[in-house]
């Protein structure tokens, strides 16, 4: 499926199989899962997408054939690729163990085409090795929802008392890991999603609420899926006196102006770009152990817009996957 132009529809083509260049591995594709930021890539919220562009970042497969220089183990291993799909390597970013910020990165489905298609191009070193047990749509998620969900738990640090904001895939993977951690967790949805809300207590949230209510207890930090900066003071708010903020998507509205007193107390507010490698290696056996289990609508590839629709009117509990 193949993005021509923001803020068009998706257009099925049928294009010839791609071949592996040096480093590179050609995969089948068994899942990928729909992401908010593929929504952005596609309402053109996010500037400068490569078009003609297949979108998806959230990619399960298995590995048919691979490149110069990539050993031959590789075939036949099931494999994940991110939304980080490839990093300089020389900036002082990468230098540093801090390759998320890389200054020349390239991004699955955004500048490089992605995995809402029958087969996709990744960089050996940036695919991740799955369970070739588990299920494949069950895995999606993880790669994306999962990952940017668990690095912004840990911008969280040690919070007992835990904000979600905006219950879509990451919020219900992370209150998984929470509830297994034995933090307590609040789930603020649109308001009047009793959907939502009744999905974030099955999931062991202790209180769940429109997004603008105050909860019943101050919070000791709170993540932000929603790509709303009007949730960033109401957070803010919820917080104690020393608690963190964390916005967890790659694209917000605008954060509008308020009271300096919404963040005295020595609240901090923070953002997540992207993820690392390490991430992947540290979250994996984590949400293993934790038994963590994604909720997922499947849609077949020729109803990827159909997917995107659902997703960007909110009419999805959990994470949606393309299965080709």
């Amino acid at each position: 499926m193949v993005l021509h132009k923001t803020g068009e529809p998706l257009v099925l083509e049928k294009r010839e199989i791609p071949q592996p260049g040096k480093g590179e591995l050609l995969i089948e594709v068994e899942a990928c899962a729909v992401c908010r930021t593929d929504l952005h890539v596609v309402d053109g919220d996010l500037k400068d997408a490569r078009l003609p562009l297949i979108p998806g970042h959230e990619i399960v497969g298995k590995v048919i054939a691979v490149g110069e220089g990539v050993v031959a183990t590789r075939l036949g291993q099931r494999v994940g690729v991110p939304w980080l799909g490839h990093t300089c390597g020389r900036c002082d970013y990468c230098r540093r163990g801090a390759e998320n910020l890389c200054d020349e990165p390239i991004f699955t489905g955004y500048t490089r085409d992605g995995g809402f298609a029958t087969h996709a191009i990744a960089d050996d070193n940036f695919s991740i090795e799955l369970d070739p047990d588990a299920n494949a749509v069950s895995l999606a998620p993880l790669l994306c929802a999962g990952l940017i969900g668990w690095r912004s738990l840990k911008k969280a640090g040690d919070a007992r008392k835990i904000g979600l904001y905006g219950f879509g895939a990451a919020a219900h993977i992370i209150a998984q890991m929470c509830k297994w951690q034995g933090r307590e967790v609040y789930a603020f949805t649109r308001k009047g999603d009793l959907q939502a809300q009744s999905f974030a207590k099955q999931l062991g949230a202790t209180w769940s609420g429109a997004s603008d209510e105050k909860p019943p207890e101050e919070l000791d930090a709170a993540i932000i899926f929603a790509p709303i900066g009007d949730l960033v003071p109401s957070a803010l708010r919820a917080v104690r006196k020393g608690g963190c903020v964390v916005c967890g998507g790659i694209h917000m509205t605008d954060i509008p102006s308020m009271p300096y007193a919404t963040i005295w107390g020595e609240r901090k507010l923070v953002s997540v770009a992207n993820l690392t490698r390490q991430d992947a290696k540290d979250f994996f056996p984590v949400a293993e152990k934790a038994g963590v289990l994604t909720t997922t609508v499947g849609y077949k590839l020729e109803d990827a817009n159909t997917a995107l629709e659902d997703l960007r009117s909110g009419h999805l509990s959990g994470a949606a996957v393309i299965i080709p």
